[in-house]
């Protein structure tokens, strides 16, 4: 059986690295997103265009490493993450930063015209309190993202502050401003909004805590399954443990909340539809 995990983020420095890849393969784990952390994260400085490069690289490498090294099918989401734009621009001013992160999503958007990752993310607004500038730089970063995605016929991963049914409608209105295909932007860490989502044409990524899925189910299949697991020994299973997705899929099959076509359908069929990769056993 197939199970794909949309955001799982790797710390070769901080965190268990293929150690948590192994256990998310040992509970059932077969295909995996594995998302940029920070050019800070991979031991870069974040203040220049060349550094996010240099650390996409690395992400790359560390994707490689895990599809040589483990069984695990591993896919690169590389991108800007908002809050490294803003403590750019904390730092810099807004025009730099801005100037430098548009380099490096062009950097990323050549990253997946070269097959070398699959969609740019994870990119959007800050999830806390920034300036009225920073956010609204925010905004035009996230566009440009979509503008180079829609180009490649590439995917999105938006990170964003806490989405509502209004948010949602508000994201449809840019991505159709954009022309990006909407099944093409997947809204990272995103509430169980699924019949929503489907009207906008966005795709919603799951937490996969048992509510969150509960609530998705009531709406349907039309939706991915994440844990957003951050790979830190400090925050231990933060935010959800690496076996979380298999555990989870496999329980809700026992227990008769999901059959296996629903199932076929979060873990095979949507990832091939907005990724456009093949996911085989």
């Amino acid at each position: 059986m197939i199970i794909f995990d949309n955001h799982f983020h790797v710390d070769p420095f901080k965190g268990l690295f293929l150690e948590a890849v192994k256990e998310f393969h040992k509970a059932g784990g077969t295909h995996l997103n594995v998302v940029y952390k920070s050019a800070h994260d991979y031991g870069f400085n974040g203040i220049r265009a060349e550094d996010f490069m240099k650390a996409m690289d690395f992400h790359i490498s560390l994707v490689e490493r895990i599809n040589k090294e483990t069984p695990v099918k591993a896919f690169a989401v590389v991108g800007v993450h908002p809050a490294e734009f803003a403590y750019l621009a904390e730092r810099k001013g807004v025009e730099y930063a801005k100037n430098e992160v548009m380099k490096a999503l062009e950097y990323a958007q050549k990253l997946c015209l070269e097959g070398k990752a699959i969609a740019i993310g994870e990119i959007g607004r800050p999830h806390y309190e920034v300036s009225e500038e920073i956010w609204n730089a925010s905004i035009e970063l996230m566009k440009y993202g979509m503008e180079l995605a829609k180009e490649a016929d590439c995917a999105v991963q938006l990170h964003t502050e806490s989405f509502n049914e209004e948010k949602f409608r508000e994201l449809g209105a840019i991505v159709k401003e954009v022309g990006i295909k909407p099944y093409k932007v997947v809204k990272h860490y995103s509430p169980p909004l699924v019949k929503v989502a489907e009207e906008v044409g966005v795709f919603p990524s799951i937490l996969a805590s048992k509510k969150s899925l509960m609530e998705a189910l009531m709406q349907g299949s039309r939706f991915l399954m994440e844990t957003d697991y951050i790979d830190d020994k400090r925050r231990p299973g933060a935010v959800l443990g690496p076996k979380t997705v298999p555990k989870r899929t496999k329980a809700f099959l026992q227990q008769g909340l999901m059959d296996e076509e629903t199932a076929y359908k979060i873990h095979v069929e949507n990832p091939k539809k907005v990724y456009g990769v093949e996911i085989e056993e």
